[in-house]
């Protein structure tokens, strides 16, 4: 957790003193345990919140601008809190600014400016939600200070909004959604479609989570993300000649999946959406076996996710393949998968908690060997969503 004394200090040398209270606020990043490029699909994801992410430090000013700074970043800028524009430049601001546009258009009035510190742990391109960590850090704390009580599935809907939109990244709803409604030790079941959500214990026993970043960077919008969503889109619209009233994959079973897959002309288009509707029934196998403490099954169900992505979705790449390769040849691991969108950031293992550190080894040393890049591994606890520290 970040040094409050240390950031209340910086606060002060950015923006000077004032009789206004500095209030203090902290957001997760995410890891998804199994479930992936199913929450753009309307299915289930299954998400946990992490004890490391974006803390924020917010005071309101006596004008009607607003500060942007980061411990993590060189730009800075004061800026009017209305009209707020995307500028291209402005990096990651964008995230922040949207969430500021965002409330606006949903009828939030802001009396006074703000000035904001952001202090990030989540490292950037990673695949840990860092993007919705500031945007769901924000919208809290401005809703807070303006004295409204935050809802967390409405701050979720209106950060995906602020990314889709102001951003112009076509996430999903997961990230948002996690980083808002986390809860210490359990995972989040979602479906995506509706926001329907279950709230499930992740006991993992003798096992740690275990999350290893490839840095090798990867970024949504220059990514191949938005060719795969455009892709499912194309497999709904063939598959409404039998299902007109298909909005998304996700809302088909995959018996009816099975079914009908072959009126889904081209082959890569057809791998796209079995991918997602067998990664869909992945997640609910995952809530099956956990509730019967078989971890060996889910880890087992992790690989097989990995496979698919890497298969039929193509999404995984030569690091992230290197790093889920070594970790299955470490002993004591049930299993290893890439987490996020894939295409560079991340992976999360189940390890034995007495090979941890056995394992961080041997996948760093065959990692770096087969890539020449360097690894960094998180061991990972499962924490609470979005909260008031100060």
């Amino acid at each position: 957790m970040a040094n409050i004394q240390e950031l209340t200090e910086r606060f002060e040398q950015l923006y000077g003193k004032s009789t206004e209270e500095i209030s203090v606020f902290h957001a997760p990043g995410r890891v998804n345990l199994i479930g992936e490029h199913t929450d753009y699909n309307g299915g289930y994801v299954f998400p946990a919140a992490l004890t490391f992410g974006t803390t924020l430090l917010i005071r309101k000013r006596m004008d009607s601008l607003l500060g942007l700074a980061s411990t993590n970043f060189a730009e800075h800028k004061l800026l009017p809190i209305s009209p707020i524009r995307y500028e291209e430049g402005d990096q990651w601001m964008n995230y922040p600014k949207g969430v500021v546009s965002e409330l606006q258009q949903s009828g939030c009035t802001f009396e006074t400016g703000f000035d904001l510190l952001y202090h990030g742990e989540i490292p950037n391109g990673a695949g840990l939600s860092s993007s919705a960590s500031i945007e769901v850090v924000t919208a809290y704390a401005l809703l807070t200070l303006c004295g409204l009580k935050p809802d967390r599935i409405e701050i979720a809907k209106l950060c995906q909004k602020a990314e889709n939109e102001f951003n112009g990244v076509q996430c999903g709803i997961m990230d948002q959604f996690a980083v808002a409604n986390g809860k210490k030790d359990h995972a989040i079941m979602l479906l995506c479609d509706t926001l329907e959500y279950e709230l499930i214990p992740f006991n993992t026993g003798d096992y740690q989570l275990v999350i290893g970043n490839t840095n090798k960077r990867r970024g949504l919008l220059d990514s191949k993300y938005n060719e795969r969503r455009s892709q499912c889109e194309q497999a709904v619209k063939e598959l409404q000649a039998v299902f007109p009233d298909l909005a998304l994959l996700g809302q088909l079973s995959l018996a009816e999946f099975r079914k009908y897959e072959h009126l889904i002309r081209d082959h890569t288009v057809r791998n796209r959406a079995r991918h997602v509707m067998e990664e869909i029934d992945r997640v609910i196998q995952s809530i099956e076996v956990l509730g019967a403490d078989d971890l060996a099954a889910f880890g087992r169900l992790m690989n097989e996710s990995h496979d698919s992505l890497r298969d039929l979705y193509e999404v995984t790449g030569t690091e992230l393949d290197a790093m889920v390769n070594a970790a299955r040849r470490v002993p004591g691991v049930l299993g290893s998968r890439m987490t996020g969108a894939g295409f560079g950031g991340c992976t999360v293992s189940l390890v034995r908690k007495d090979q941890v550190e056995a394992f961080k080894q041997a996948v760093s040393d065959e990692y770096s060997a087969a890539t020449g890049l360097q690894a960094d591994f998180y061991v990972c606890t499962i924490g609470n969503g979005v909260e008031q520290l100060l």
